[in-house]
């Protein structure tokens, strides 16, 4: 009876780390994909990566002159003096976005409100497109150039399912990689389906729904390697999520075993076998 416990007990230990390191390990050379070694050049994908400007983004605007005085009926009162709040080169996003309130909002139709100039379509628009038509329009008032910069308000995604951290986050960069995204969000769970990361990205017009493979070091050629403005991550679970999360799934398996080598040794007592 003694050795029948012993068995019992080892192979719930054993349950405990029923994960294969192949589940949870990045950037594997995987057999049905392209081979690459370690120092090997891995030229990223021929991608336009360049941002079109969508309805509801917040973008930046900022005018510049050797007159101060000529650009202040262009920016709104307390905008410049507000300052924005950043996190180096990546942070999340928690409590209020400074860039909410002095940022611009594009609405529905494209367009974006900037005093003196009224309504100016810049959806559909690259950053640089839209910082040219808005700085012809504001020349328009002098004499001597303005300068405009203008940019989005960092790169916001959301993070769903087996993250550590889910909702709403910012990365204050111009380009970042999946990486960088995971990373900003606390990494996933243990327990989170790396192979089966979904991408939900916005285009002209409507969504695409894109698999990812964390696992697959292919992914470092991929044209989803970098992130964009608007998406939206999620991760499924593993099934073994059905027992516990990845914090507390060791703990619990090791108590039903220590319960089940109680029950085994008690009732060993008990018969005197």
């Amino acid at each position: 009876m003694r050795k029948i416990a012993l068995y019992f007990l080892f192979l719930s230990l054993l349950g405990s780390s029923c994960i294969s390191n192949k589940r949870i390990t990045y950037l594997q050379n995987l057999s049905d994909s392209t081979s690459y070694e370690l120092d090997e050049f891995i030229p990223f994908a021929e991608v336009d990566y360049e941002y079109i400007l969508q309805p509801f983004d917040i973008v930046e605007i900022d005018f510049a002159t050797s007159d101060e005085e000529l650009t202040e009926a262009f920016s709104y009162q307390n905008s410049r003096n507000m300052g924005v709040v950043r996190a180096g080169s990546g942070g999340q996003s928690q409590g209020s976005d400074p860039l909410y309130f002095i940022g611009y909002s594009i609405d529905k139709d494209g367009m974006v409100e900037v005093p003196k100039l009224g309504k100016i379509k810049i959806g559909g628009l690259t950053e640089e497109q839209a910082k040219v038509k808005i700085q012809e329009g504001i020349n328009k008032f002098f004499k001597e150039e303005v300068y405009v910069k203008l940019r989005i308000a960092g790169i916001r995604y959301t993070t769903l399912g087996e993250f550590n951290n889910v909702g709403v986050q910012i990365i204050y960069k111009n380009r970042a990689t999946i990486f960088d995204a995971l990373a900003n969000s606390g990494e996933t769970t243990l327990l989170g389906k790396k192979n089966k990361l979904f991408l939900i990205r916005q285009y002209d017009g409507g969504v695409k729904i894109h698999q990812i493979n964390l696992n697959d070091r292919a992914l470092l050629a991929s044209p989803f390697y970098f992130i964009q403005p608007n998406d939206i991550l999620y991760i499924e679970p593993m099934k073994i999520r059905q027992i516990g999360t990845a914090d507390n799934l060791t703990a619990s398996l090791a108590l039903i075993a220590g319960l089940l080598a109680s029950a085994l040794l008690f009732i060993n007592l008990v018969t005197g076998n």
